[in-house]
């Protein structure tokens, strides 16, 4: 323990003598999250590179939440704490299916979840994210909605937006969808008492017997703010942790113990301080034409 703490104290230095902004996402584990400037979801992570001061950004979480800091930060470098670090569902569509979807669906809005990559940006009308994409689905102009890539996201808004008619691929995150009916049964047995929070990625017949669905930012403040002292957790399992370790008075319980996000936990407290040593990650470079144009839908999202 006292190891890591001499790590953490290293980091803090470095980070300071190298001008380095260290984002952590809330997946990440308690000893990154407690050296990071800033710590939250993808998409809040890249508005804080945005404002921050320092000239360098280090992500620490995967690919297309680095991209999506470049894209929002241009002039400032860019490293992705782990370079294996990705996400599965980013990955589910390329580029050339999108554009073939969007000869087939000519009327539609195409709408991105934030977890895909720059280049699918690039072709897309708004980017959303799980906390933003029922607001602004509901706000655009057209009823006929492409929604990409999570069609568990995209069927949890669609059944609250009945006057858009929507269309989705077969994609989503590999790891929400793990978690079953059965996870639900299990865990309200041991918990009878227990609220019931998940996220909007998971498959659908789970969101249905949710108390709360929202995303893993709403999934804490909802926690936070409740009366209520006991809760399982329908997220990646690392919000269990982070939420008992700042409520010890409340109860905190994984829905699965099977949801774990392995990109995530690939970026280790060593390799935070590899990067903020300059040895270590992977500078995010990305051209300025997909920069561009990525950053239209993300402006369009903010607009």
């Amino acid at each position: 323990m006292q190891n890591i703490q001499n790590i953490q104290k290293e980091i803090l230095r470095l980070k300071k003598e190298n001008d380095v902004c260290i984002l952590a996402h809330s997946y990440q584990t308690a000893d990154i999250i407690e050296v990071a400037d800033y710590t939250g979801d993808s998409y809040a992570l890249s508005r804080q590179a945005a404002d921050a001061p320092q000239k360098t950004i280090l992500m620490c979480g995967v690919r297309f939440m680095a991209e999506t800091a470049k894209i929002l930060s241009p002039d400032k470098r860019v490293i992705l704490s782990n370079p294996d670090a990705g996400c599965p569902m980013a990955e589910q569509l390329t580029v050339q299916q999108l554009r073939e979807l969007k000869a087939k669906y000519t009327d539609c809005a195409v709408v991105a979840y934030i977890n895909t990559t720059s280049e699918l940006k690039t072709e897309c009308d708004v980017c959303v994210t799980s906390a933003s994409a029922l607001e602004l689905v509901r706000k655009l102009p057209q009823k006929d909605i492409l929604f990409i890539p999570d069609c568990n996201l995209g069927s949890w808004i669609e059944a609250q937006v009945p006057e858009k008619n929507f269309h989705f691929i077969n994609g989503g995150c590999p790891v929400h969808m793990q978690i079953t009916l059965r996870d639900i049964e299990i865990a309200r047995a041991k918990h009878p008492e227990a609220l019931l929070l998940v996220h909007p990625e998971c498959l659908k017949e789970v969101t249905e017997k949710a108390d709360y669905v929202g995303s893993t930012t709403g999934i804490i403040k909802f926690a936070q703010n409740s009366t209520e002292n006991q809760f399982i957790i329908g997220t990646d399992n690392s919000i269990v942790q982070h939420l008992q370790l700042a409520h010890p008075d409340k109860n905190f319980y994984p829905l699965s113990k099977n949801c774990i996000c392995k990109d995530m936990r690939l970026t280790t407290i060593m390799d935070v301080y590899n990067c903020v040593n300059g040895t270590g990650g992977e500078e995010i470079v990305l051209s300025d034409d997909v920069m561009q144009k990525a950053r239209a839908c993300i402006d369009k999202m903010l607009d």
